[in-house]
């Protein structure tokens, strides 16, 4: 079972030690993500966490890249809606260098003005490569829908007119107004000695932020509908409802029911929809939850002709009540979340990844033997209710390419009534 440690500082650290491995991996996870941003500054959070790769006030962003690839490290970052992450993964005895380098980017990033020129031309690439993936456009349209005029609606990347125009100023006071320590969680797992890491971490981690702002509107799904009629050669299409979020009594029984219905190839939405119709090439269920919301879709590409049965079949799906489902459909639902969650614990990065990401939502780290005893818990019963629980809330429908044959929305909502 991992430790928990409070520091002085007030970050939380972490340390889950495995003896039978030569790496360990570390990061820093932050409460802060783009759900905090203000819409003139959209895409400021994941501007940020590329900025902080370019530069501190001692190592230019080749030092830092040289650093970490002499010793055969990797090292990366990620924002999402409600969390941004530093992290690396090396070799036991490079613990060190790895603290080292993650404390210098998030205490003395320059925020060099050339540098973050360079970095808006890569941001604005990777929003054009973006908007040149349609299954990538569908869901970011599908959320924006889902929640309009709120933070939890907009992209992550931001709009390309923003990025261009954030100053210097902005970006390096995102992270002096909300990041903090007691915001943050570092978290160490692999082959190490826990004393030095508390030590070093203590040492390392004495000029954190101490922001005090927290700008987080809550969430409120309403749903609705985008469609761009575009000449492609597939329908990209999500139909979606609200899902629940991390504290919901309906949590697992949600994720156990979307992984019987559209979780792979065994499950219902592929062998009545791809094997048995050849309706689609690829089709798949999914659940997404946040601190308070949470979402549930199904996602599809399909031919312009074969949209107009899908949608009617993939509605009948969704309407089959679950006591319906076969014991062994629901057996193997459960081993797949089992398995999934014990492999992860046979790796250094989610076994760092998954306890930092567990204590920022829920203060305390959860045993896995908890995990698989709820999964255990989850009855056909429990999954009726956790459909019953999606198809309460409105439908939100996000469609990209030739679309002239998908139904009405209205007609799609007549489906369920």
């Amino acid at each position: 079972m991992p430790n928990v440690h409070s520091l002085k500082s007030g970050l939380t650290l972490i340390t889950d030690y495995i003896d039978t491995v030569e790496t360990v991996s570390v990061g820093m996870w932050n409460k802060v993500g783009a759900r905090n941003e203000h819409e003139s500054v959209n895409g400021v959070a994941h501007l940020l966490e590329h900025m902080a790769f370019k530069g501190t006030k001692t190592r230019s962003a080749l030092d830092i890249a040289k650093e970490v690839e002499m010793v055969g490290g990797a090292v990366n970052a990620y924002t999402s809606r409600e969390v941004t992450a530093y992290y690396m993964k090396v070799l036991k005895e490079d613990i060190g260098l790895s603290i080292d380098i993650i404390s210098d980017i998030l205490q003395n990033s320059a925020f060099d003005p050339k540098e973050l020129d360079r970095e808006r031309g890569v941001i604005l690439q990777e929003i054009g490569m973006y908007l040149d993936t349609p299954d990538d456009v569908v869901f970011d349209k599908w959320q924006e829908v889902a929640y309009p005029n709120q933070p939890m609606g907009r992209s992550i990347l931001g709009k390309s007119d923003i990025i261009k125009t954030i100053s210097r100023d902005q970006v390096e006071g995102f992270m002096k107004s909300y990041y903090k320590p007691e915001k943050m969680i570092f978290s160490v797992s692999g082959n190490f000695n826990e004393s030095k890491v508390i030590e070093l971490v203590e040492k390392h981690f004495q000029n954190l932020p101490q922001g005090n702002e927290n700008h987080s509107p809550v969430s409120v799904y309403q749903g609705g509908e985008f469609r761009q009629d575009k000449d492609l050669e597939q329908v990209n299409i999500i139909l979606g409802f609200e899902g629940v979020d991390f504290y919901s009594d309906l949590y697992y029984p949600t994720a156990v029911y979307s992984t019987v219905l559209g979780s792979g190839m065994s499950s219902r939405l592929f062998q009545e929809i791809r094997e048995k119709r050849g309706l689609v090439y690829s089709i798949s269920s999914y659940t997404s939850s946040f601190s308070d919301s949470g979402i549930f879709g199904v996602y599809a590409g399909t031919g312009q002709k074969e949209v107009m049965e899908l949608v009617p079949v993939l509605c009948d799906q969704l309407n089959i009540d679950a006591t319906q489902f076969t014991s062994e459909e629901l057996q193997r639902a459960k081993a797949q979340f089992k398995s999934s969650l014990l492999m992860g614990q046979e790796s250094t990065s989610r076994r760092c990844r998954s306890n930092a990401s567990k204590y920022l939502m829920h203060k305390r780290l959860i045993p896995h033997e908890e995990i698989i005893s709820e999964i255990d818990k989850v009855q056909l019963e429990d999954l009726e209710k956790a459909r019953k629980n999606i198809l309460k809330s409105n439908i939100t429908l996000s469609s990209i390419g030739p679309i002239k044959d998908l139904e009405s929305l209205e007609s799609v909502k007549r489906r369920f009534s």
